[in-house]
């Protein structure tokens, strides 16, 4: 296959190594790294801001063992995307590079985002603005779980709701959402065994001694509350041989830091407790070394798929798990570890939440631990899974090596970045083929105008096509050159004409007034924009007269 994308690169979705390190970044550079090593990839295009951020998304791929060519496509020029088929950005919010699509030619190129958190009312917002965006079929968001893709519908039903209402619109044209979840690299959780037995003796433990691992970002109130792990596992401590329980992963502050150890001095006493500083790779791979169980509770609305279970998986290790999010898609009850039922209020029992943090009495962080704090999980249910994996090291056994084979099979990145491909490939198709559903859109972006249509009636005089322009007395290219680095001159060089084309200017106006369209065609091919800003500018400047069309 030579099929050929472009991504967005912003080091916040594919950079680990910041000090807050995420499920999303995490994905990211999952991602770069399938790129790298994927058959048949020539080329790639690297759509960025600026020449430094194309630089280091390059040098991730290199990093990687990409050898094919990286391709720098300027933000500022996304016409060049066409040659790529596909842009892939890293979020859902995909409405604003629709709209810079818009002016362009919608069918140019495909625009494929995918969901991470939906929860903050940012994103609300972009999904809830695809209904008004320019996107069209052969566009994408992937949702990573089904429970991700049901909120996104959500969104979208009620913001189509209120545009029938508002405006009587009937015709609704959304981007395809394809399920396609998040990967793993498995190789890199193969656990060589003598590296187990450093890091065991490292941690206390000894044989027959059962460790169980949550591994993740440690907050109660924006990923996993504690509560009811540390009940269960101090119940199968309380059943006989030793639990321990190793937290790897990260602290927001002293405060949550210290809240989870109170917490599990005062829940689980008999339990011996580990923390790691999961933000550092070796921890990580010694956590996965160390671990006999996989427990991950997760009951809070920012979360979406969930890695860790994958990994988790990629270990050999039996995973218990809320029933909850992409954790349904992932885990098999049963049969790779155990899925605890969850519970939480119908609808009716949150607006007062979302408006406390739409007016901003409540902080983002504080709406996702409100509402997590409404979800629970089956204490018995989870009491007795735990009891039942710390006491059967078969039954561990089997239940992980299910999960190792799941997770080759279904969830390396080789595989999921193989439907990515097929994704992407479909969109081309889609692009050529599909009918228009309605009549053509304006290629304008009603928030985005042309600051000088937009503004049109501010100035007395505004320069048209029939305009005069003459140089004025003491005009030269020296005084031109002299006024141009000017500091109060210098921060405009990118949005006007360069030296030579001011040179092309002086030479081209003869000694009598002559048209700006004139002008012009004595320019020949141009960039009319840049032009008529620089004939302004040299009025600015006292090098040029404008005057208004001959009678």
């Amino acid at each position: 296959m030579t099929d050929r994308f472009a991504f967005h690169y912003a080091p916040d979705g594919y950079s680990t190594s910041g000090p807050r390190l995420m499920g999303r970044q995490a994905a990211g550079a999952g991602l770069l790294r399938a790129i790298a090593t994927a058959p048949g990839l020539e080329s790639v295009g690297c759509f960025a801001g600026g020449q430094a951020h194309a630089a280091e998304g390059e040098r991730l791929l290199r990093e990687s063992g990409y050898k094919g060519q990286v391709d720098w496509i300027a933000q500022g020029r996304p016409q060049d995307l066409e040659r790529y088929g596909t842009l892939y950005h890293p979020a859902p919010g995909i409405e604003r590079l629709a709209w810079r699509r818009q002016g362009l030619g919608e069918r140019r190129y495909s625009l494929c985002g995918i969901t991470h958190t939906t929860a903050s009312h940012a994103v609300m917002t972009s999904l809830a603005n695809l209904l008004v965006a320019p996107v069209r079929s052969w566009d994408a968001v992937i949702c990573t779980s089904r429970v991700v893709r049901d909120s996104v519908r959500r969104v979208l039903e009620r913001q189509a709701e209120y545009l029938s209402a508002r405006l009587g619109a009937q015709r609704f044209e959304l981007p395809q959402l394809p399920l396609i979840p998040l990967g793993v690299h498995a190789a890199d959780f193969d656990i060589d065994a003598s590296r187990r037995a450093t890091v065991r003796r490292r941690l206390g433990l000894e044989t027959g001694d059962v460790a169980f691992l949550f591994l993740g970002h440690l907050s109660f109130h924006a990923k996993a509350h504690p509560q009811q792990m540390f009940a269960a596992l101090e119940a199968a401590a309380q059943g006989g041989g030793r639990v321990h329980l190793v937290l790897c992963g990260w602290f927001a502050n002293e405060a949550i830091d210290k809240a989870f150890h109170e917490a599990a001095a005062q829940l689980c006493p008999s339990v011996t407790l580990s923390v790691l500083d999961g933000r550092v790779a070796a921890n990580r791979l010694d956590a996965w070394a160390a671990a006999d169980v996989f427990i991950s509770l997760a009951d809070n609305v920012q979360e979406t798929f969930g890695l860790t279970p994958l990994e988790a998986m990629a270990a050999g290790l039996p995973c218990i798990v809320s029933d909850w999010n992409g954790y349904r898609d992932t885990v098999r009850d049963g049969v790779d570890g155990y899925r605890i039922p969850t519970v939480m209020p119908d609808a009716g029992a949150g607006p007062d939440l979302a408006q406390r943090y739409d007016d901003g009495v409540d902080s983002y962080d504080a709406y996702c631990g409100h509402t997590s704090q409404a979800v629970a999980v089956d204490g018995p249910a989870l009491a007795q899974a735990c009891a039942r994996l710390a006491g059967d090291a078969a039954l561990r056994r089997e239940l992980g090596e299910n999960a190792r084979r799941r997770a080759r099979a279904e969830f390396d990145w080789a595989v999921v970045f193989g439907r990515y491909r097929a994704l992407w490939r479909e969109l081309d198709e889609r692009r050529r083929a599909d009918a228009a559903l309605g009549p053509a859109l304006p290629a304008v972006v009603p928030d985005r105008l042309d600051p000088f249509e937009l503004f049109a009636t501010y100035p007395t005089l505004r320069i048209t096509p029939a305009s005069m322009v003459e140089l004025a007395p003491d005009a030269s290219l020296a005084l031109l050159r002299q006024y141009r680095e000017l500091a109060i001159n210098r921060f405009a060089h990118a949005s006007l004409p360069t030296l030579e084309e001011f040179g092309q200017i002086f030479g081209s106006i003869e000694s009598r007034p002559m048209q700006v369209d004139e002008l012009l065609d004595a320019l020949g091919p141009c960039d009319r924009p840049t032009l008529l800003r620089g004939l302004a500018w040299l009025c600015k400047m006292d090098l040029l007269r404008i005057t208004a069309a001959e009678d």
